[in-house]
Formats: C-alpha cells, structure tokens, sequence
C-alpha cells in the first residue's frame, strides 16, 4: 500500500510500493504506430512494471500533478510522475522542486551561473531562483504515466 506522504496544490506524492511483481505481456518488438502490422508478427515477453519503472526503490515515490505548467512536455494535469530520489539533478531534467514551501515540477535550466525553474506552458512564469530562496530538489522525474 502507497502511503501519501505531501498534499499540495501542485502535487500529491505517494511512497512506492515496489515489493510487489506484475508481470503483465509485453510486445517487445514494437507496435506499429502506422500502418497495420499482421498479429502474427508479434512476439509476447513480459514485464514487470515495478522493475522496468522503479530503478532505486528506497528512493522512489510517485507523485499525482496538479495544474498544466508542464504541459507542453507531455506531462499534464493528474498524471502520475515516477520520481528518483537518487539521481542527480542537472540541467534539462524536469525535477519536483520544493521552492519556497512549495512543491512543484519544473525543468531545470542552469546557465550563466543562474538556476531557474522553467515551466513548459506559455501561461506560467519561470522561477528564478534568487539568493533566500528555499531551494530543495527533492527528485529528478524519471517517467510519466497517464491516462490516454
């Protein structure tokens, strides 16, 4: 059972539960996204999504977004962020940041000594991230999953 651990007007996290196996069958050679391919030439393996998405289990949690910022990078409101604890942030990667009192999910961008918090929707703001703010980047966004 996840545990919710932080309820906050842009993210909910959950710990991971990843003691658990489903293996589920997999198509390992590819679904076409254009033109139909006979069934036939499918091969099923499996997987196992807690293996394939939880690198470091101790490390990961899951978090629930809410709101748009990031929606021009696929990420959208109540998708599910697959979140790494023990990775290293660094430019580029989108991170969930407590800025301030504050969760929130941002790309990071780090130039000319600065570090901004950057939003992926023209409707928000980036952060930038001056000397007395409270910065902690709590973790590096490693997948997404949402409903289609």
């Amino acid at each position: 059972m996840s545990i919710k651990l932080y309820e906050g007007s842009r993210l909910e996290i959950y710990s991971a539960m990843t003691d658990t196996v489903l293996e589920r069958p997999f198509v390992g050679g590819g679904i076409s996204a254009g033109f139909p391919s006979p069934a036939m030439d499918f091969e099923f393996d499996a997987i196992d999504l807690n293996r394939f998405l939880v690198k470091h289990p101790a490390a990961t949690f899951y978090g629930r977004v809410k709101g748009n910022s990031l929606k021009n990078a696929g990420i959208d409101d109540g998708d599910i962020l697959v979140i790494d604890r023990s990775m290293e942030p660094s430019h580029g990667k989108i991170a969930v940041c407590y800025i301030n009192g504050e969760f929130t999910a941002k790309r990071i961008h780090i130039s000319k000594g600065e570090v901004w918090l950057m939003p992926e929707n023209e409707d928000y703001e980036p952060i930038k991230v001056e000397e007395g703010n409270e910065l902690i980047i709590w973790g590096v966004v490693t997948y997404v999953i949402k409903a289609v």
